[in-house]
């Protein structure tokens, strides 16, 4: 009996609702997951939808009153919108939102995430722009966009007082317009501070519109700490650019198991259909359960009449699952890898199908992600040919000070980075679980030192550097240490699959190392949130450490 086709059935994406008051900004919502009766408690999924950003976190700080002696700035014209379609709010109820430069620096397209509020820009963040311009780093590229960008909202325009709108490039979520500063802006700051640094001209700035816009909430943005701390001690509401992160708390972040409930044969054991196909078997249950499961979930029942599944469909009330390979039998090990618990023998379920195309693990260090992934793409290079080639990359951050420039080619520059491959090769290296060690010089298993060559000879390392506008066709893209890449580094690597190549990310969410990035607008983070349902990916987090009795106990005690 052929399987039904597959239904997309992405996660629900929440918005928090736009606030029309001044004073109150919009709270996230929160997804509340009722389960059925007898059902454990399971993660609710949280997120903050990308097409549309929240205008701004909550705001708990009251304007500062008006100094004695300050220039007062040029009024902030409203003028009426050129799109009968937008609905545009009053004066006194758009916020005034004033951008630090790393908020443009950090995401290029930031100007158009605020919805229906207004922007501001001194002009001492355009100097820094300027500043940081030169280079082919990712933050000269986000400044040299910002300015394209500025340069298309300014047109031919010659009167900038009254603002320019900010859908004039496209972006109807822009609501609201940029207002860049055209005079001098001066104020007497309860506290002296040197005017030399760029942060305490951006907080004079603020300072001045808060008087001069008294009915008006204005409110900083910016990535740096010490400069929100700096504006709330000044009595100005100062806030994190939040637009970037897919979720408020990592707990909720998908993990990829279910867990089912004692009564799950009870309650869904009516009715059930059955039957083979390519040597699996599958269920057809209806049940109030199936209604939250998500397709290529894995779900598992412990007890008298045990499960291990995997959601293939579902339909309303009603979902189909699948029967596992079970990869902790010595006869269906991986290039000498068996799994060693339930999340490994998941994980290699969905290393090993061929239609599922994009593979992400997370999970603590020793948790056995990189042997995982490196087994099942040997096997499947060298054994199956089902691939042709394995390419490894990672982001090249850091953990203490950097050593400098490194000599040789791309690969050789690549290699000090990639001690994990180089660790789990020499494990692979040591024959189908038989755990003999190669023999010294002067008794070397040749044969063995033949397989190592035709092993590295497959595996190629590679710089995310050179990644732009590659096309990685019939290969494997192990992608190791994800946590450190943006979303759009993310994106421009999973962009680069071309027909039957098969990526997998890895990565713990808890081990960030590039500045600016958190658990929830890590790139990884997001791929697993927008990758969760869609039939050809699969996700699952790692629990428990495989490494040692000493690398175990060190996770939990330090």
């Amino acid at each position: 009996m052929p399987l039904p086709k597959l239904p997309t059935r992405m996660g629900a994406m929440i918005s928090p609702a736009a606030s029309n008051d001044a004073s109150n900004a919009p709270e996230p919502a929160e997804a509340v997951v009722a389960p059925a009766a007898g059902v454990p408690a399971r993660k609710a999924s949280t997120k903050r939808a990308a097409a549309t950003p929240a205008a701004a976190p909550a705001i708990n700080a009251s304007p500062a009153p008006a100094p004695a002696k300050v220039a007062s700035a040029p009024p902030l014209a409203v003028v009426p919108s050129r799109n009968p379609r937008k609905a545009r709010l009053p004066a006194a109820k758009r916020k005034l939102f004033v951008l630090d430069t790393n908020v443009l620096l950090h995401d290029s397209n930031s100007l158009f995430k605020f919805e229906e509020h207004d922007i501001f820009l001194p002009m001492i963040v355009l100097e820094e722009l300027d500043h940081q311009k030169k280079g082919m780093s990712e933050v000269a590229r986000n400044a040299r966009q910002v300015s394209r960008f500025l340069d298309g909202l300014v047109g031919t325009s010659t009167e900038l007082e009254p603002g320019v709108e900010l859908d004039t490039l496209g972006n109807q979520e822009a609501l609201g317009r940029l207002h860049f500063q055209t005079t001098a802006l001066h104020s007497n700051l309860p506290i002296e501070l040197p005017l030399g640094k760029a942060d305490n001209v951006i907080l004079s700035v603020v300072h001045a519109l808060q008087a001069s816009h008294p009915k008006r909430a204005v409110v900083l943005v910016s990535k740096d700490i010490n400069i929100r701390l700096k504006a709330r001690s000044l009595g100005m509401p100062a806030e994190d650019y939040l637009n970037d992160h897919v979720l408020d708390d990592s707990d909720l972040l998908y993990d990829g198991v279910m867990p089912l409930p004692e009564n799950f044969w009870l309650k869904h054991g009516k009715d059930v259909e059955s039957w083979q196909q390519g040597g699996t078997t599958f269920y057809r249950i209806k049940g109030p359960l199936c209604s939250e499961f998500i397709v290529n979930e894995f779900v598992y029942l412990d007890g008298e009449l045990p499960l291990q599944a995997q959601v293939k469909e579902v339909s309303g009330t009603s979902a189909v699952l699948a029967t596992l390979r079970d990869y902790s039998h010595g006869k269906n090990n991986v290039w000498g890898i068996t799994a060693r618990n339930r999340e490994q023998n998941f994980a290699l379920n969905l290393l090993m199908n061929p239609d599922c195309d994009f593979v992400s693990l997370l999970g603590q260090a020793g948790t056995g992600k990189t042997l995982l992934a490196l087994a099942a793409a040997l096997t499947q290079t060298l054994e199956t040919k089902r691939y042709n080639e394995i390419i490894i990359t990672r982001a090249t951050v850091p953990v203490g000070d950097d050593i400098g420039f490194l000599p040789g080619t791309e690969e050789e520059k690549m290699l000090p980075w990639m001690g994990a491959l180089e660790d789990n090769l020499e494990v692979l290296h040591l024959g189908p679980g038989n755990g003999d060690i190669v023999p010294a010089a002067g008794g070397q298993d040749w044969t063995k030192n033949a397989t190592m060559e035709l092993i590295r000879s497959r595996i190629k390392v590679k710089s995310l550097n050179f990644m732009r506008g590659r096309t990685f066709m019939n290969k494997i893209l192990i992608i190791d240490e994800a946590q450190n890449l943006t979303p759009k580094q993310m994106k421009t690597l999973v962009t680069r699959a071309g027909p039957g190549t098969k990526i997998i990310c890895l990565g713990n969410i808890a081990q960030i190392d590039t500045p600016y990035l958190t658990e929830g607008s890590s790139g990884l983070t997001f791929v697993v949130d927008r990758f969760k349902g869609w039939p050809h990916a699969g996700h699952i987090t790692l629990q428990r450490g495989e490494r040692s009795r000493l690398a175990d106990y060190a996770s939990e005690a330090l």
